[in-house]
């Protein structure tokens, strides 16, 4: 630290590249998350792969230095959420931050509900909640929500891929149940346990979220913040994955020592490969390269390429 940095109390940034699977916990935001991991790291570059709401816990992939270039390849990724859901009860947000809306008695069985479920196995369209982020007109949603505008929102179609009831989770008897869902990008578990209520006939809200997988990447593999400060520096440091594990989801293309020069170099070369397919390209020596894509006439396109490699 030098003598400027110290008389202004501030802690030095360093050059770092990794990603960090945080494990965020209840109430706190994904900035907030990500600003606190930043500061353990000393990172002087940090982002996140997309946000979970102050109510949700669960992953949440950081990004540090280069492995930011690439924060946005989750963002198309399949989802894993465990949801908890009480019946009964709807709120203006469809989750237990919001303001209750309507109270009804729950009559429907465990058999209903698990019935309820297979319903919305597949694809759907799902209408997003006005609480939400996405923008109309150049305002989000959420800004019209708060000053009691309710605007038409289009159906999206998203995909279920698995739709389980938890048995033995929840408190049934209040109620209350656990679902666990594997489901496409786009896609609002408030808003799905929000419309499982309403074919229940009894309305639902979301009481409780976490994210348990993102792409391959599982929670399984992530850390929480108390667990990251109880480290020492080195130990936090051996816990960051290099920045193509983003990317598994890309075919995998390794160049020889002259074409990966080119490549470096901004310079497109030649690769037979599917036209208009995405890869991550290595090296001879599989060191990691970036993100090509394949052109229509033969080419292996540069798009996004990590610095001093």
């Amino acid at each position: 630290m030098n003598a400027v940095q110290a008389k202004a109390g501030k802690v030095p940034r360093r050059k770092l590249d990794g990603v960090l699977l945080l494990d965020k916990s209840l109430g706190i935001s994904s900035n907030h998350a990500l600003q606190a991991a930043r500061r353990l790291y000393r990172a002087a570059k940090a982002g996140h792969t997309g946000t979970l709401d102050p109510l949700a816990t669960g992953l949440l992939p950081l990004c540090f230095g280069e492995a930011t270039k690439f924060s946005g390849e989750l963002l198309n990724a399949d989802k894993r959420y465990v949801a908890t859901v009480q019946l009964g009860v709807t709120t203006d947000t469809a989750d237990a931050e919001g303001s209750v809306l309507q109270c009804r008695p729950v009559t429907s069985s465990l058999a209903d509900v698990e019935a309820a479920l297979a319903a919305f196995v597949g694809e759907l369209d799902q209408v997003p909640p006005m609480y939400s982020a996405l923008k109309r007109d150049g305002k989000p949603l959420y800004e019209y929500a708060r000053a009691g505008i309710e605007v038409e929102r289009a159906p999206r179609r998203v995909f279920i891929h698995e739709l389980r009831l938890l048995a033995g989770q929840g408190d049934f008897a209040n109620g209350r149940f656990v679902f666990e869902v594997h489901c496409s990008k786009g896609t609002y578990v408030r808003t799905l346990a929000a419309d499982i209520g309403d074919r229940l006939g009894c309305g639902a809200h979301l009481a409780a979220l976490r994210r348990t997988g993102i792409g391959v990447l599982d929670v399984a593999q992530a850390y929480s913040l108390p667990m990251l400060e109880a480290l020492t520096a080195e130990a936090r440091d051996a816990l960051l994955l290099p920045p193509d594990s983003l990317l598994a989801s890309l075919t995998e293309a390794q160049l020889d020592v002259a074409d990966a020069t080119r490549l470096r170099h901004g310079q497109a070369v030649r690769w037979s490969g599917e036209e208009g397919s995405r890869l991550r390209v290595y090296d001879a020596e599989h060191c990691f390269i970036g993100i090509c894509r394949q052109s229509t006439d033969g080419w292996l396109q540069p798009q996004r390429l990590v610095a001093g490699v």
